[in-house]
């Protein structure tokens, strides 16, 4: 090695001299288990569901707004789907809070469909600590997670019931199982579009996907998951018992991309939309884009995401048809917190404790912008002939 002394890297932990492998014992601890502290039971899907069931009226609410989301991804509507509410749900009073007031502001908008983002889960590198409702809804780091469950599955109910649809992120495989039939759209994170087994997830679920971009912002993984999702999988799973199973799925074609920034700047321009229809284009008959007002688009800061709201409102008038939905971080007060030394009862009421948000005011304005823009845009399409009139819906 041209005469140099090879030296080792710094070890992570300190070398142990090699331990007898003739004893049973120590072989034993090297083979199962070794950075496992142990195993609790976990209720199964089906318990709970049986525990926590939709009513009628949930369940309307349900199909009927998973119809009319897929009706405008797949371009059959000129309606506009929004994803609106808070970064995560730390809180279920609240969350019943700002439902109530979406409810009642749901018929000034006739031209999109508001569905709430119910989020229990962070995957964001900015979040160390565990600010999850379903794995540890005590957020004390006691893990209470058939806790986190039930509480999740109940708030889904009563929202839904409400006739209010609902909206998550998928980060992993199992807890669809719990939640899944309560849900009208899911969204596939920038860190988790490249994953397989979350492509493979989405191609069986029962409602529209939508996959961010990369955190670099380019769409690439975003439109590979697309094509993926699209087509049947089989994969491990696990059944409503609980059972492990080789899952099949048909594929699902209701799946669409998200625009939502990256690390090289912003990417809801009119110019990052065009471009991103003809990528899409290039594999799908009709390009669908959510544009995320949040994240890389507000470059992280929540007084931002009215101005990608203003920018998208003036594509959507100039005609722009391949923006089907638009997502927005919205609580009923603006900013966020931490947890506070003192626990979850010192938060301050209706603030977010992971990503700012925009507040409840705030909020009105924008989706009144968005409606009157999609109401434009409806006239602009009719005018330059591209639709007729009578197949509005």
């Amino acid at each position: 090695m041209n005469g140099r002394v090879y030296k080792a890297p710094s070890p992570v932990t300190p070398p142990t001299p090699m331990p007898d492998f003739e004893d049973a014992e120590n072989v034993d601890l090297y083979i199962q288990d070794r950075h496992v502290i142990g195993y609790d039971p976990l209720v199964q899907p089906a318990l709970l569901r049986h525990e926590i069931v939709a009513s009628p009226s949930s369940r309307k609410t349900i199909a009927s707004a998973r119809h009319a989301a897929a009706q405008i991804i797949g371009g059959h509507s000129d309606r506009l789907l929004i994803v609106v509410g808070p970064c995560s749900i730390h809180c279920p009073e609240q969350a019943i809070a700002y439902a109530r007031l979406l409810k009642e502001h749901i018929p000034n908008w006739p031209n999109l469909l508001i569905v709430m983002r119910a989020y229990f889960e962070v995957r964001s590198e900015l979040f160390k600590e565990n600010l999850r409702l379903i794995n540890d809804p005590n957020l004390d780091g006691s893990f209470k997670i058939n806790k986190g469950l039930r509480i999740a599955r109940q708030l889904l109910c009563d929202i839904t019931d409400m006739g209010v649809p609902v909206a998550t992120e998928l980060l992993d495989t199992i807890s669809p199982q719990y939640i899944g039939d309560m849900l009208t759209w899911g969204a596939i994170g920038a860190r988790t579009t490249e994953s397989q087994l979350h492509r493979e997830l989405a191609s069986g679920v029962s409602f529209p996907v939508g996959f961010k971009n990369g955190t670099d912002g380019g769409i690439t993984v975003a439109v590979d998951a697309m094509k993926s999702a699209s087509n049947p999988h089989a994969f491990m799973g696990v059944t409503e018992q609980g059972l492990a199973s080789i899952v099949k799925t048909c594929g699902n074609r209701d799946v669409h991309v998200i625009l939502r920034g990256g690390s090289k700047g912003p990417n809801y321009s009119s110019e990052h939309v065009q471009a991103a229809v003809k990528q899409i284009g290039a594999s799908r008959k009709w390009p669908s884009i959510m544009i995320d007002c949040s994240h890389g688009n507000s470059q992280k800061n929540h007084n931002n995401q009215p101005l990608v709201v203003k920018d998208i409102c003036e594509q959507l008038r100039s005609g722009s048809r391949h923006i089907t939905g638009v997502m927005i971080e919205s609580h009923i007060n603006e900013g966020r917190q931490d947890v506070p030394e003192g626990g979850p009862g010192d938060l301050k009421y209706g603030v977010s404790i992971t990503d700012a948000c925009i507040n409840w005011e705030s909020t009105v304005v924008m989706l009144n912008q968005l409606n009157e823009a999609v109401h434009q845009r409806q006239n602009t399409v009719i005018e330059a002939g591209l639709v007729n009139a009578g197949t509005r819906q």
